[in-house]
């Protein structure tokens, strides 16, 4: 984990062109000589002066020199400094703000509603984006329904919170009747009808122990085609992202095992999620920059994330992935504004 460095430590002109620095690698990935900040800083400093006091950020970890170059680039302890104390974010103008509001439309379900939401955020930052679903103790299952498919499938249909529409396939060890399927319907309807889905999921593990001495056949294969389309959609609905390739253009993201180990990491989610977790309890926009994350497959990659609420509780995180070489200024209130535009599109929704 990278130690803070406080601003006050710094004179003015070595946050000055600690800043341009900063501003100069983000927009062009390539480290940074004394001759450039002397051209556009307007101090009247020689590059001479201008290298020592490079070395001076550099001694305090806030710059770093490749081998390759003269120049400097600056460390995650630097970024940090430069998020916290220097960064001076940019208004979105209106069309990005009313492109935001028109593809978050509240009249479409929550799966395509996230999927919409976590794709305009990856086409705008031009980034990897990711969003959670509504954490599910605010989803209460209003009807549940069986339809028969080809090859031991069974198609199941929830109804949640009135209008929510969730499709789940399940597989089952054999082929059930129409009239089995309506039985277990009308079994699980009458149990569980109006329950959170969380609790739900609790009750059918104290049904499966209870029923191992009972031979109520109806019940047994009822509960367990339950628990199997519960269980997927716990698997299955964790986050929705988008724009992943875009990390595929970034210089620093470029090498195959870096992308490899990245994507492994998106797909088996543990990690991403955690993040996400933690992100949920914070009030606003959460940063983590590099190193930060605690993850080592994420050492060359920043997330900027941000809860979004539903009636005043916090539902659910979204954010962007990119590289630690991020346009910071850009993307965090293109991710504030998102979050709030999306619990609005929810809030319609009730």
């Amino acid at each position: 984990m990278t130690r803070k460095t406080d601003s006050h430590i710094l004179n003015e002109r070595s946050l000055i062109l600690f800043k341009s620095l900063v501003e100069h690698f983000i927009q062009d990935g390539q480290p940074v000589g004394s001759r450039t900040l002397a051209r556009d800083t307007n101090l009247d400093l020689s590059p001479a002066t201008i290298r020592n006091i490079m070395a001076d950020l550099e001694d305090l970890g806030l710059l770093s020199s490749p081998h390759t170059s003269a120049g400097r680039v600056p460390t995650i302890q630097g970024y940090r400094l430069f998020v916290d104390s220097l960064l001076r974010v940019t208004n979105l103008d209106h069309e990005q703000i009313e492109r935001i509001r028109n593809e978050l439309n509240p009249d479409q379900d929550i799966r395509n509603l996230m999927q919409k939401t976590s794709s305009t955020l990856s086409e705008i930052t031009r980034l990897a984006s990711v969003v959670t679903l509504p954490r599910s103790e605010g989803q209460s299952l209003q009807h549940l329904e069986f339809m028969p498919l080809s090859d031991n499938r069974i198609l199941v249909i929830l109804v949640v919170n009135d209008r929510e529409i969730q499709n789940r396939i399940i597989d089952t060890a054999r082929t059930y009747t129409q009239s089995e399927l309506q039985q277990a319907t009308n079994y699980l309807n009458e149990k569980f009808a109006g329950k959170h889905l969380n609790a739900i999921r609790e009750e059918i593990i104290k049904e499966l122990e209870r029923m191992k001495d009972n031979v109520n056949q109806l019940m047994q294969i009822a509960i367990e085609m339950a628990q199997k389309a519960f269980e997927n959609g716990e698997q299955s609905s964790d986050y929705v992202m988008a724009g992943h390739t875009n990390l595929m253009d970034v210089a620093e993201l470029s090498d195959i095992e870096k992308l490899k180990k990245l994507f492994d990491s998106f797909n088996q989610k543990r990690d991403i999620l955690h993040l996400l977790e933690q992100s949920i309890h914070a009030r606003g926009v959460k940063i983590f920059i590099g190193e930060e994350s605690g993850y080592d497959v994420l050492d060359d990659c920043s997330i900027v994330t941000s809860p979004y609420e539903v009636d005043g509780r916090i539902m659910g995180v979204l954010g962007v992935i990119g590289p630690t070489r991020m346009e910071y200024q850009r993307v965090i209130p293109i991710v504030d504004i998102t979050a709030k535009m999306l619990g609005s599109a929810l809030n319609s929704q009730h």
